[in-house]
């Protein structure tokens, strides 16, 4: 599979409120399949897959997302960061808080109308943690990866009832999961994660801010980023905890999820 240059975006219904879903460390909108089905048409849901770049920071994300949502014309709408992604919701907000005060808001500046973490987080709460997964994502042999991404697709196929759809869209994420592309663009997300302290953006924003966590998570303790985010920022309104979902909580409780959402997002 060909290295992908740049961001791709793709857009499913038409009703509000739009939800603009950017993707974990993996990428892309290969995992979301279940709750684009679990929302049924009863939103706007803008997917994004990322280029396979080593070399991009969180504000050339955040100004490429907003460029690419320039272009569909979307102007309103509420950010799902999952996973890594917070990262890049929080810096998106950030820029439109910054254009704002500045009185300068410019056509091609979304209008965000919350953010809501999935799986994410402000500053990751075990940075030992980020450094491990770094370094094991760079030295695990390319067959051990390949086949660890096949059993989870495997597994994620029997959790959502083997619809051949939604299997299509697994199989396209084992297809995604190329040594020579995605191992680099995976570690510098690694590395963008490490380097990077958005604690004070978060301790400045004010527009509605939520957190939806799988209550089973090893990779993101949805009980410190929720303490944190009570206590420090100003924004946040409410967490929501899915019992028997893990870190991919959209897949692993789609429903819910799709539920959940609906109500903190209705217009």
């Amino acid at each position: 599979m060909a290295l992908i240059e740049t961001i791709q975006l793709r857009v499913h219904g038409a009703k509000e409120p739009t939800l603009v879903y950017l993707p974990g460390l993996h990428g892309d909108w290969t995992l979301v399949g279940a709750f684009r089905g679990a929302l049924g048409g009863r939103a706007r849901l803008v997917e994004f897959a990322y280029p396979r770049r080593t070399d991009w920071t969180l504000e050339d994300y955040a100004q490429a997302v907003e460029s690419a949502l320039f272009a569909q014309g979307i102007q309103r709408a509420w950010l799902l960061g999952e996973s890594f992604s917070s990262q890049v919701a929080w810096t998106l907000v950030d820029r439109a808080a910054q254009r704002a005060s500045a009185n300068h808001r410019p056509e091609s500046l979304v209008e965000w109308q919350g953010l809501i973490l999935v799986g994410g987080f402000v500053k990751h709460p075990w940075p030992w943690g980020v450094a491990l997964a770094r370094q094991c994502t760079s030295a695990l042999p390319a067959w051990f990866l390949k086949k660890a991404c096949a059993g989870y697709a495997r597994v994620a196929g029997r959790r959502i009832g083997g619809r051949p759809e939604r299997c299509a869209e697994l199989q396209e994420f084992v297809t995604r999961r190329t040594e020579a592309c995605d191992r680099p663009a995976v570690t510098s997300r690694y590395r963008i994660i490490s380097g990077r302290d958005l604690r004070p953006v978060a301790r400045r924003v004010t527009l509605p801010v939520y957190h939806l966590s799988g209550a089973i998570d090893p990779i993101v303790p949805w009980w410190q980023v929720r303490s944190w985010l009570r206590r420090y920022c100003p924004g946040y309104r409410e967490s929501h905890i899915v019992r028997r979902a893990g870190h991919n909580v959209l897949l692993d409780a789609a429903t819910e999820s799709a539920e959940q959402i609906l109500r903190w997002s209705a217009p």
